[in-house]
């Protein structure tokens, strides 16, 4: 702020940003990641097929793994 600002205006601009503060943190947020994010991939074709690759990794079913050169 310029130092030729009134005293009623830096009060003023002061008072204008605590109020955008109290607004900012009267908003709900989720801080946990993982209730963000549950069930976004719910209807992807594609995360049923990581799913699978994932549960045969931890299987030791190599078979998902190979390419099709492979076989």
């Amino acid at each position: 702020m310029a130092l030729n600002t009134s005293l009623e205006e830096r009060l003023a601009a002061v008072e204008e940003a605590i109020a955008e503060l109290q607004k900012q943190n009267s908003i709900p947020q989720s801080t946990n990641w993982l209730q963000q994010i549950t069930g976004s991939f719910k209807d992807e074709p594609a995360f049923e097929e990581v799913l699978a690759y994932g549960r045969a990794i931890r299987q030791g079913d190599d078979s998902l793994l190979e390419t099709p050169d492979e076989l």
